[in-house]
Formats: C-alpha cells, sequence, structure tokens
C-alpha cells in the first residue's frame, strides 16, 4: 500500500485499539462469551484515511452511499481481498445492481418493494449478500425501517415467502432517548424468529449496544475523528 501519514496511522490504530478493548470488556461485563464484530464507518472518509485502518487489521467496514462506496472500495479491496464491505445507508431499487457488486452485508432492508426488488435480482441469477431487516425501533416518522408492531409479518414474508438471507435486524434508537429499551425489543423481535445478529450500537452507546446483545456495532466518528463536510 502507498505510505500513509505516519501520525495519523498511529492515531487511527490507537484508536481501534481502544474501541476493540472497549467493546471486549462490555462483552466480558454482560457475561458473554462471544465476541462482537465491529464495522468501521467510512462513509465520507477518503482511501488516505481509511488505509492505516487496514493497516492495523481492520475487515469489516461500512458505507452509507452507493455511489461513495463505489469511488474507493474496488481499488481497497483489491489490495485487501478479505475486507467485508457493509451497507449501512438506505438503498434506492435503482442502485441496487451496483449495491450488491459492491456490498457482501445490507443492513437495511427496510421496506417490501426493496425485498421484492432482492427477489427479482436473485432469480435473474444475481448473488444476495447477508441480509439485515432494518426495524424503526422508535417509531420515527423521520426515519426509514419496518415499524416494530409490522416487523413479525415482515421478516415472516422474507424468510419463508421469499427466501431471502434474513441474518439480523438493525436499528438506529431515537437520538435523545435512553437507547437501552429500544436495543432491548429489538433483541425481543430477533428472538421470537430465531435471528442471532443484531446491528445497534454507535459511537455514543456501542457499549450499551453491547450490554444488550448486539452482535455488530457501528462506529464511524470514534475512530475517524471528526468527519469532513458531505459531498453533494
Amino acid at each position: 500500500m502507498p505510505e500513509t501519514n505516519p501520525k495519523g496511522g498511529e492515531d487511527s490504530a490507537a484508536r481501534l485499539a481502544d474501541i476493540r478493548e472497549r467493546i471486549q470488556r462490555a462483552a466480558r461485563a454482560a457475561g458473554r462469551e462471544d465476541q462482537p464484530r465491529l464495522v468501521a464507518v467510512s462513509k465520507t472518509f477518503e482511501a488516505d484515511d481509511i488505509k492505516p485502518l487496514i493497516e492495523a487489521g481492520q475487515r469489516l467496514f461500512g458505507e452509507n452511499r452507493v455511489q461513495e462506496a463505489a469511488s474507493k472500495w474496488p481499488a481497497l479491496k483489491d489490495e485487501a481481498p478479505d475486507i467485508e464491505l457493509h451497507l449501512i445507508g438506505p438503498l434506492q431499487t435503482n442502485k441496487l445492481r451496483q449495491a450488491l457488486a459492491l456490498f457482501d452485508v445490507f443492513h437495511t432492508l427496510d421496506r417490501m418493494k426493496l425485498a421484492e426488488a432482492l427477489v427479482r435480482a436473485r432469480d435473474g441469477g444475481a448473488e444476495i449478500p447477508r441480509l439485515f431487516v432494518q426495524v424503526n425501533i422508535g417509531a420515527e416518522p423521520q426515519k426509514a425501517g419496518i415499524l416494530p408492531d409490522e416487523a413479525d409479518a415482515f421478516i415472516e414474508a422474507c424468510r419463508r415467502a421469499m427466501d431471502l438471507p434474513i441474518g439480523g435486524l438493525m436499528c438506529i434508537p431515537p437520538v435523545d432517548d435512553d437507547p437501552r429499551p429500544y436495543f432491548d425489543r429489538l433483541r425481543e423481535i430477533a428472538a421470537r424468529h430465531a435471528l442471532r445478529d443484531l446491528s445497534m450500537g454507535m459511537s455514543a452507546d456501542f457499549e450499551m449496544a453491547v450490554q444488550c446483545g448486539a452482535t455488530y456495532v457501528r462506529v464511524g466518528s470514534a475512530l475517524f475523528g471528526s468527519r469532513p463536510p458531505i459531498r453533494p
């Protein structure tokens, strides 16, 4: 890989080690024997900001936008083929084919229209990645996701009728509320369907999410620092 900024690389590696240790401590405090996985949320950051984390051993990364991911990840994955790229932002159906070529996991299956588009893509020969159903756990009108009261029927339809590879559930709790009740409710929904994986917890609350059963936490600013302005 090209040489990266030594100071920036040291800072990134130190932050990564700290986040990993905090995840492990939270898991031990909850009496867990499994190891929650860290998704480094690299949205808005350039390849040179990401490479120090790759060099430090991080292999799971998350992006929000298909176009942005397409501009930087093919080259990065050529250099580190074992990287697992997670889509953690909303997916428009007209970007589905491009997303299928880029991402290994989708965290944001949030509506029937997208589920039906995935079935059509699969029936046309596309390989479907592992999917998480996004639950709008706080029933917030401005957020995407299946409402909690509708989640059971949606999950069953995706798994049974459509035979989609649903691996778990994802949520983003209301920003000003205690996240624990929302994490607990997501875990309860997952348990009803024997879904093991829970994608929940971000920079401000990932330790609590781990204590509530998260198997994937999505951490960005705590790893990368302040985000640059989002490009149009």
